[in-house]
């Protein structure tokens, strides 16, 4: 027991859930912030009656500062007053896994990227609980789906294996964080809304391999350049993923022998070789696998290999691959109906993700795009656009620039192809009007796609709400037309 002194900044889920790991350990206890909502006074009245001391609307700074432990809100942007006042007074503080993975007894497996963190993470849990391990997911994951890093330390007996899932926003504020196997989806473009460029998002996602040892296990995207080169100079062994299969002889990289494709597909079949110069290990065929998208196929041999190096065999590997089920707001069929097909995307928040769920579809596609604009550039949508859409749909508040930008980019691609675009249309009316504007385009053979590439902070709280707002219209849509 620790009679230390801390402090915590923002009373989301995160901040109560460690403010409760820290009352566990005996730790003296001061939560602050600004917000004096009803379900954040309501966390506060929780916490008071377990002898923390809360403050809602202000920070007391000097308590802050006198603390041993500062722990900070990864919703709090970098240029907040708060963290501008505390970086004056020479205060340095922590995430929340940071804090948590203190108190950790079995092993950890971190796994971060720009898209296919949650699905990944949440299948890895599966595949390791399915192979009869004791598996406790949490951190990032959200939607209901998992609780915040610290509310896994207080899980007892403590479980054999913690699977995080972490943002760069966690991983900036990092001290001790050391993965014993780290998972590294891919990486592109995000959160410029919050970072100044996508070198300093990057920079944050590196922080995952900072304690790296001989003994760690990297389980990387092979197919992307910028996660083999962001883990290039890391101690520890690779596991690459990648669609292609390794040539005749094992390949390595620059690691001396410690980097090899380890997941794969070969001739359609997941296919796993973990130990280098072993014999492949076949899972089971693409079309076997319970989820939408090529993405979806990296996903899978991710959580295959990290389940793999964890200790299930083959076998349990495959049958657990085969129970997954799709997680709401990720290429989730809602509803299907006269020949039209309902894909809830709500998580596609940014460019990648967007274009990855168009380019997972093999059916034309209505393509809902909009809400809060994160600063990204649009014109990257333009070809996926172009070869599978049928029509285009803008909302929200980042309608106007969609609209100029994309515009641009299909009318310029047009021209180069010599072929006509895709029409867009915006909708200024709200998200249930663009969802109707849609339904209205599609024919049969079509599907509706919410794959927004924005946030949703402009209509909604979350894109948990905008997913199943989608998802409540579709199958109304459905009903009405008398489908299943």
């Amino acid at each position: 027991m620790s009679h230390e002194h801390m402090s915590i900044v923002g009373l989301g889920a995160s901040g109560k859930a460690a403010a409760l790991l820290a009352l566990n350990q005996g730790m003296t206890v001061y939560v602050s912030e600004l917000s004096t909502h009803a379900r954040v006074a309501a966390r506060a009245r929780e916490l008071q009656a377990l002898g923390a001391d809360v403050q809602l609307g202000g920070h007391d700074f000097d308590r802050i500062q006198s603390s041993e432990v500062v722990v900070v809100s990864p919703g709090i942007p970098q240029d907040a007053e708060v963290l501008r006042e505390l970086r004056n007074r020479g205060v340095r503080w922590i995430a929340e896994p940071e804090f948590a993975v203190r108190f950790y007894q079995g092993s950890l497996i971190a796994v971060t990227g720009t898209n296919g963190k949650t699905t990944t993470a949440v299948l890895i849990d599966h595949l390791l609980n399915t192979a009869g391990m004791d598996s406790a997911l949490g951190g990032n994951v959200g939607g209901g789906l998992a609780p915040p890093a610290s509310e896994l330390a207080l899980r007892r007996p403590a479980p054999e294996w913690y699977v995080l899932e972490v943002s760069s926003f966690q991983l900036a504020d990092t001290v001790r964080f050391a993965p014993d196997i780290g998972v590294l989806t891919n990486l592109g473009i995000d959160h410029l809304d919050r970072y100044p460029d996508v070198a300093a998002y990057h920079r944050d996602k590196s922080h995952l391999f900072d304690r790296a040892t001989d003994a760690s296990r990297w389980v990387l995207n092979g197919e992307d350049r910028a996660v083999l080169e962001l883990a290039r100079p890391a101690s520890g062994r690779r596991f690459l993923f990648r669609r292609d299969p390794p040539g005749p002889a094992r390949e390595s990289g620059d690691a001396g022998g410690d980097e090899w494709v380890a997941a794969f597909l070969s001739d359609g079949i997941l296919t796993l070789q973990v130990t280098g110069n072993g014999e492949p290990e076949p899972l089971l065929s693409r079309e076997e696998l319970p989820l939408l998208g090529s993405h979806n196929v990296l996903n899978a041999l991710a959580a295959g290999i990290t389940a793999r190096l964890a200790g299930a065999s083959p076998e349990e590997i495959r049958d657990g691959l085969r129970s997954f089920r799709p997680i709401p707001h990720r290429l989730e069929p809602v509803a299907e109906a006269g020949g039209i097909l309902w894909v809830n995307d709500s998580k596609a928040t940014n460019v990648a993700a967007a274009t990855s769920a168009m380019e997972s579809l093999d059916r034309p596609l209505i393509v809902l795009l909009g809400g809060k604009d994160k600063g990204e550039d649009f014109g990257p949508l333009a070809r996926p656009i172009r070869s599978r859409a049928r029509a285009v749909v803008v909302y929200g508040e980042a309608a106007p620039r969609l609209e100029r930008e994309l515009g641009e980019a299909l009318r310029s691609l047009g021209e180069e192809e010599e072929r006509t675009v895709p029409p867009m249309v915006r909708v200024d009316e709200g998200f249930d009007a663009a969802v109707a504007v849609g339904a209205s385009l599609a024919q049969p053979g079509d599907a509706v796609l919410l794959a927004p590439a924005c946030s949703s902070f402009d209509l909604f709280e979350d894109y948990e709400e905008r997913g199943r707002r989608f998802s409540d219209l579709a199958r109304r849509g459905v009903r009405r037309e008398g489908g299943g």
